[in-house]
């Protein structure tokens, strides 16, 4: 039985565990600290024997030393074009991981950073697919550009966007109620966003985080999604006339919905 945890890190990055509860086997996704994880595997009793990594930042990687002295057996997976040189195994686009009984697909999601991967398995975790997307793709959000283009990452999310609507998305941190109040400026009039707001608030109000978040929620709800959405073009050319801004694609489109939030 796979079991899936969010380990709280930071101010606001959630380390993911998924565990095998026969065998005691886990894996971490994007450590940037180890004193959480090796708190939150002693308290389960498990044991790590595989760390994904998803891009090279600090706050993603951060743990992975001291992790691997304390368990000398574990394998670390991660990009193989990275400033990150820790791995143990590296991986390219394409290809499989494989965990457990568990396959996951290597997809490239520049953007964020050049370097920037996401592991994608059609296997069931928690009920559905899953996404461990680290900083790409947010809950009504979408990671800054830090290294590459607005394009590349209206590709990367494109990509995302084409997995199936019930996929799981577990993304890096919670940053979802920052991310709905600049969306619910760009789109106050959006009932839908304007109740998953009050559901968030709630959440966060109870102690719970907001991730992981459903696909097919992200596409009707989050603006850096909706690139094509004729209600968010409409609010992104008038913003692009305001800005000087281009507005001729949906690259275009999504590059000045960035660029809102950047300068929100």
């Amino acid at each position: 039985m796979l079991t899936i945890s969010a380990i709280p890190a930071f101010s606001d990055n959630y380390i993911w565990c998924l565990a095998d509860t026969d065998t005691g086997k886990a894996l971490i996704v994007d450590p940037g600290q180890a004193e959480p994880v090796d708190n939150f595997l002693e308290d389960h009793r498990l044991t790590l024997d595989t760390i994904l990594v998803t891009h090279h930042h600090p706050d993603h990687v951060g743990g992975i030393k001291a992790l691997v002295k304390s368990h000398p057996d574990c394998r670390v997976t991660g990009p193989a074009e990275s400033p990150f040189k820790g791995n143990t195994n590296s991986v390219h686009p394409g290809d499989e991981v494989m965990w457990e009984h568990v396959t996951f697909q290597v997809m490239s999601v520049p953007g964020h950073t050049l370097d920037h991967i996401a592991f994608y398995t059609d296997n069931d975790i928690a009920g559905r697919p899953a996404l461990f997307c680290g900083d790409t793709l947010f809950v009504c959000g979408c990671g800054r550009l830090f290294e590459g283009t607005a394009a590349q990452m209206h590709e990367s999310l494109k990509s995302l966007r084409e997995l199936p609507e019930s996929t799981g998305v577990y993304c890096a941190h919670e940053y979802t109620l920052a991310n709905l109040q600049f969306a619910r400026s760009w789109l106050p009039d959006d009932r839908e966003l304007e109740a998953f707001e009050r559901q968030c608030k709630a959440r966060r109000e109870a102690g719970e985080p907001t991730v992981p978040a459903i696909l097919g929620d992200e596409k009707r709800l989050n603006p850096f999604l909706r690139w094509d959405d004729p209600v968010v073009v409409k609010v992104a050319k008038q913003y692009c006339a305001s800005q000087g801004l281009p507005a001729d694609s949906d690259s275009a489109i999504f590059a000045a919905i960035r660029h809102g939030k950047d300068n929100f």
